[in-house]
């Protein structure tokens, strides 16, 4: 399979290396500035920054390459890509988070909240911590969480930083250098307090969901998740 791999940053570098591992090949490495030609490739995938997502997914879509894409900071756009992807017949998965481990924590965040749902003495947050050069907070995958358990319980909003109430999810976003991504859920009673909480070690786990993920894309058409790619329905 010949990838192109638009972002060439530390994710990208880490994903050209299971790549590689894989048996596939890599034929573009875009960092925001080179030239390229997209049809090089037999799929795409984005771990650019938000400024320049949008332009790239877009670009994909366009010449009938599917694409996958782990940026996050974009999602303004998002249902004009799955317009476009949706026009042009074309493949596309977006996940907040690759690693598989991630999305299995994702599931079980659901089925918590929808345990929690009508336990009104216990307080809902979340809490990530990154590495001081991710660009956006809070992280995707903790909007991610925040917007899965309003869809699972009587919560409706989540703010950064916010008041803890019935309501509302506040979510901490911290940033210490070399962390790859640890994300808490947390439910507070006066009596007692429940977390579940997945912690990344290193890359390894995003960059070879994002590739399983483009290996699962190839030849497929419509707009899917990670929950597609894994089974997890």
């Amino acid at each position: 399979m010949k990838i192109a791999l638009l972002g060439y940053g530390r994710m990208g570098k880490e994903i050209e290396k299971i790549a590689l591992q894989r048996g596939h090949e890599i034929v573009i490495k875009y960092s925001g500035k080179e030239n390229y030609n997209i049809k090089d490739a037999d799929v795409a995938i984005d771990f650019s920054i938000p400024t320049i997502a949008y332009d790239n997914i877009t670009n994909c879509l366009t010449n009938n390459i599917p694409v996958v894409s782990g940026t996050t900071g974009w999602l303004d756009n998002y249902d004009d890509v799955v317009k476009l992807c949706n026009d042009n017949k074309g493949g596309f998965i977006y996940a907040s988070n690759f690693s598989l481990g991630v999305n299995i924590f994702f599931e079980l965040n659901k089925q918590l909240a929808k345990m929690m749902k009508n336990l009104e003495q216990y307080t809902t947050s979340i809490e990530e911590i990154h590495h001081t050069k991710k660009l956006d907070a809070p992280s995707g995958t903790a909007i991610t969480l925040a917007e899965d358990i309003i869809n699972n319980s009587l919560k409706n909003t989540w703010t950064l930083d916010g008041d803890t109430d019935n309501n509302n999810i506040p979510i901490t976003a911290i940033r210490t250098p070399d962390v790859p991504g640890t994300h808490t859920t947390s439910y507070q009673s006066i009596v007692d307090s429940i977390d579940i909480k997945h912690t990344a070690h290193n890359r390894q786990g995003f960059a070879l969901g994002a590739v399983i993920a483009a290996e699962w894309l190839v030849d497929k058409t419509g707009v899917f998740s990670m929950k597609d790619v894994l089974n997890l329905g």
